[in-house]
């Protein structure tokens, strides 16, 4: 428990250098590539919490298909610079997973984005199924570290 009380949230973070590439002809990051950021962070959180997807995949034959991804563009990204994705589990209801992220600029703290995505868990056939327990405990747990 924090000094107020509170547990703090489980939030995990990833760092992103931005590319050349990820970059539009006005010189900022074209806004698809906060989409693969918020992949990135989302895969970090899980391994910080002890979900390995792979095995997941592997082992239960599901996976956690995205269902809704929404991002809010705050100020631009340049080329070169480096960026932290914030991840934190929203919610887990059933087989519902959501997802919170801020990208900020590690040289200010800026906010750069903040988005969310919707996850539906779903068998090798892409239908809806159950999370597996020992990750829905997981997931459930980092959510309700608030």
């Amino acid at each position: 428990m924090s000094k107020d009380g509170l547990e703090r949230q489980v939030t995990g973070e990833a760092r992103v250098r931005v590319r050349y590439a990820e970059t539009d002809q006005m010189g900022v990051v074209y806004h698809a590539n906060y989409l693969v950021w918020f992949e990135v962070g989302r895969v970090e959180l899980m391994r910080q919490i002890g979900l390995n997807y792979k095995q997941m995949e592997i082992e239960e034959g599901c996976r956690i298909a995205v269902a809704e991804a929404t991002a809010r563009y705050k100020s631009p990204a340049r080329y070169d610079e480096e960026l932290i994705v914030e991840t934190r589990v929203k919610s887990v209801r059933g087989p519902i997973i959501r997802f919170l992220y801020r990208v900020l600029r590690v040289e200010d703290g800026l906010l750069l984005c903040e988005g969310e995505t919707v996850h539906i868990v779903v068998g090798n056939d892409m239908k809806r199924r159950a999370m597996p327990k020992k990750y829905a405990a997981l997931l459930g747990a980092a959510a309700s570290h608030t």
